[in-house]
């Protein structure tokens, strides 16, 4: 027999039993609705409709006692015509319709039929009083209140009916109630009882062939591959044996060719990655650490069994170098200087470059993350020897450049002598060159500090309006020069900056060197300050020929100028790298707007003073 046979007749049966306790529950229940409902329909309306005819033949009642004893003059003459007694006749008179066609007890249909009767005889007896206009208390007493307590008595009779019946009614219910209550307990038990033995025995019968695969499983699992399962059976079990026992035979088989090559193989990974001067630290898809080389718990200061098998989250609580490490891993968000790191190691300062592999099966799911450190001690070396040398040198330019430009400014003096046009022309080009040189000396020596790091800020709250006075009258004489007029708009309530005012005045007067040199002759240059988010956003708009786009992304890379219409370039290419380089050192950005022939608009930011 199949398993699957096997389970639906359990199952089967246990749902045989669940129908029939079900079954009788709903029975019984329907049944208890059903006389519920008999009762609201046979008696509760009854009770519903005397107690509304009650209500209204008291009121009547009030009303032509005060009538005949001369008690409301407000009525007049005739008692018909008052609304307040239209009304409780209308009550009166619609619940007894409805009792008429709700007659259930017996007895009740005779009670009724007088009640309507004399009902009407006692209607009969006012509308005669009204019309003999004849409301005394003789009449009254004589022919109409003997009547109306007839009524009373049999609305009330009609009532006490209709009660009797919904509390034997009731009691048929309550007996009925315990009854079913009683036959549901008895079936309960005894399907429970025949429940309980069966949930006992059957998953036995169908587990112990389970347990002997799970203990299967387990010897495989521990790597012996010789274990076999003998299922005595025609069902699913029997052919999962058949199938267990050729994959054992198949592992077996594949661990005595395999395996000695698989751990030849791994050792010689391990052996390759251990001796790498790089530190390498592998994670799974869970960043779990899978291994790591000498060189990473060198640098971590951890043992590798402090690592390896370690969630690498909990590492990092206590270890600052692996949480940078894996910061980007865990956020999605590279913070500043990712890829550069500085360890302090071996009573030396080192400097790593960080890459991180991401490693994949042949379908692209992912299975893992490789990190990888790698010493550029060497290079970060040579690069500040070359910014020291750099700097050296440009310091040491400066003092024969500026004796030159001193002795320059003699030779133009009068007192020294008059020169002739000629030798005017080469005191012209030597000052030229020699401003030239300053400039470029002095770019030189600024990138040498930022590559060093020794650069000094002095931060300072500053006013805008401060910063564009002083680099507008640095470039006034240029601007001059070539009829340009300087146009300044600063937003209104601009708030203070929180910034060096040095380095902040000497970015505002490079881009507007740049703007002088190249706009138009007798056009404006636009200076602007406003706020923009926490920030004072200042820009220098220019009307001149314009930044093709090819070059907007390169134009603040060191090095890099732009070349003019004859392919030559001016400068040194370092004014805007030194720009970008001092407004991110404060926190900053410096960004670009350039059409061809409209001209170009250079934007930095500056953090607002809090």
């Amino acid at each position: 027999m199949k398993l699957k046979t096997k389970l639906l007749i359990g199952l089967g049966f246990l749902f045989v039993l669940t129908v029939i306790v079900g079954g009788m529950g709903a029975y019984y229940l329907l049944k208890l609705a059903h006389d519920s409902q008999a009762v609201i329909k046979d008696n509760y309306k009854s009770v519903t409709y005397t107690k509304e005819m009650i209500a209204a033949l008291e009121d009547m009642g009030i009303f032509q006692t005060a009538k005949f004893n001369n008690a409301r003059k407000d009525i007049g003459e005739n008692i018909f015509k008052s609304p307040q007694f239209r009304r409780l006749r209308t009550t009166f008179e619609e619940n007894l319709a409805f009792q008429k066609q709700n007659i259930t007890e017996e007895g009740e249909a005779e009670l009724t039929q007088q009640l309507e009767h004399n009902y009407h005889e006692y209607i009969k007896l006012l509308q005669k009083a009204a019309i003999e206009n004849n409301y005394t208390s003789e009449y009254y007493l004589e022919n109409i209140y003997p009547l109306y307590d007839q009524i009373n008595s049999q609305v009330f009779g009609i009532l006490d009916a209709n009660m009797q019946a919904i509390i034997r009614k009731n009691e048929r219910l309550q007996t009925t109630a315990h009854n079913v209550t009683n036959y549901l307990i008895v079936i309960g038990l005894v399907c429970a009882i025949v429940s309980f033995v069966f949930i006992l025995n059957f998953p036995n019968y169908l587990l112990k062939p389970i347990q002997a695969l799970t203990q299967g499983i387990m010897e495989i699992s521990n790597q012996n591959y010789k274990q076999q399962l003998d299922f005595q059976s025609n069902d699913e079990f029997g052919e999962l044996a058949i199938s267990f026992n050729n994959m054992a035979n198949k592992l077996n088989e594949y661990e005595n060719s395999r395996l000695a090559k698989l751990l030849f193989e791994k050792k010689r990974n391990e052996a390759i990655i251990n001796t790498m001067q790089d530190g390498m630290i592998g994670l799974d898809e869970n960043k779990v650490i899978l291994f790591a080389n000498p060189t990473a718990t060198r640098l971590l200061c951890l043992q590798e069994d402090e690592l390896v098998g370690k969630y690498a989250p909990d590492v990092a609580t206590y270890n600052d170098l692996l949480r940078h490490l894996i910061q980007v891993l865990m956020t999605d968000k590279v913070p500043d200087n990712e890829h550069k790191i500085k360890v302090f190691t071996e009573n030396q300062e080192q400097h790593f470059t960080k890459e991180i592999l991401d490693i994949s099966r042949e379908n692209g799911s992912p299975i893992g993350k490789v990190i990888i450190l790698k010493n550029v001690t060497n290079f970060y070396q040579e690069a500040e020897a070359k910014s020291n040398f750099m700097a050296a040198i440009s310091h040491e330019l400066k003092t024969p450049i500026s004796s030159i430009n001193m002795s320059i400014k003699l030779l133009e003096n009068k007192r020294v002598g008059t020169l002739n046009k000629e030798q005017k022309e080469l005191i012209s080009l030597m000052k030229d060159d020699s401003q030239r040189l300053l400039k470029i000396t002095s770019e030189l020596l600024d990138l040498a500090k930022l590559e060093s790091g020794n650069i000094q800020m002095i931060y300072q709250d500053i006013a805008p309006q401060q910063i564009i006075d002083l680099a507008k009258e640095a470039l006034q004489v240029q601007a001059e020069q070539k009829h340009l007029h300087f146009e300044v708009k600063i937003e209104d309530s601009v708030p203070l900056v929180y910034a060096d005012l040095d380095k902040s005045i000497w970015i505002m007067r490079n881009l507007l060197s740049n703007a002088v040199r190249y706009a138009p002759e007798n056009s404006s240059i636009i200076i602007a300050a406003h706020t923009q988010e926490n920030n004072v956003a200042f820009s220098v708009q220019d009307f001149g020929k314009g930044i093709e786009s090819k070059y907007k992304e390169k134009v603040f890379e060191r090095f890099f100028q732009i070349p003019d219409e004859e392919g030559k370039n001016g400068g040194t290419g370092l004014g805007l790298a030194i720009v970008k380089e001092f407004a991110q050192l404060q926190g900053g950005n410096v960004s670009l707007e350039s059409e061809i022939g409209q001209g170009s608009i250079f934007t930095f930011t500056l953090a607002c003073a809090t």
